[in-house]
């Protein structure tokens, strides 16, 4: 069976892919993202969502144990007034960030990196098949997040919830930060961090058709 590996240790992207019928190992990468960030120089948040997503891919891709697998990164960045949000870690930076999107809206990014590690035709044998491609490509899948309007009194009660301190954006949209969210208009799996569809079109340019990786009745 082509085994899939998600190189996140995000529990929405894990959940999403359960809840789609997906088998799949996590894999966690040790990926500074600052460092990445800072050595390429890349500040737009579609470019940087991509960015990352690659460099976690990449480097669960370069570890033994993704030997014959199909590795997956996934990074989110949101983007409002023309500046990229990751995760604000702290209070002040989650509640000076929701008190401006009260009642405003702005773009979820979230990038897609696939990397194909099952052996090609140049590992083996002149009359074996080989299943893997070499495949290493991306995607992002980006959703306009419209919020509702907010009270302090709600900002500082989600924020006491500690879920929006480690989220991109400083919200959730499969969480409590739901009750925040009046609507989306784009793949609202991307504001959760994971594009099933995207994932999807990624596994077809390595000749994997998604429902290859159903386990269906089991999640």
């Amino acid at each position: 069976m082509t085994r899939l590996i998600l190189a996140s240790q995000s529990p929405a992207r894990t959940k999403l892919l359960t809840e789609a019928g997906i088998q799949h190992d996590v894999l966690v990468s040790d990926v500074d993202e600052d460092a990445v960030q800072a050595r390429y120089g890349v500040t737009d948040a579609h470019d940087t969502a991509l960015l990352l997503a690659r460099a976690k891919a990449e480097a669960v891709a370069s570890l033994p144990e993704a030997e014959g697998a199909l590795v997956i990164g996934c990074d989110s960045v949101f983007e409002f007034d023309g500046e990229s949000h990751g995760k604000p870690y702290t209070a002040d930076v989650a509640r000076e960030r929701m008190l401006r999107m009260s009642g405003s809206k702005g773009v979820l990014h979230t990038g897609h990196w696939l990397v194909d590690c099952r052996e090609t035709a140049a590992d083996m044998d002149d009359d074996e098949t080989p299943a893997g491609t070499g495949a290493t490509l991306g995607a992002v899948s980006s959703a306009e997040v419209h919020f509702a309007e907010m009270t302090l009194e709600d900002i500082d009660a989600y924020i006491a919830t500690g879920e929006p301190l480690h989220c991109a954006g400083s919200f959730t949209i499969d969480g409590l930060g739901g009750a925040f969210i009046r609507k989306v208009d784009g793949d609202p799996h991307a504001v959760v961090g994971l594009s099933i569809s995207t994932l999807r079109e990624l596994l077809s340019h390595a000749k994997v058709g998604i429902t290859e990786l159903w386990q269906v009745g089991q999640h």
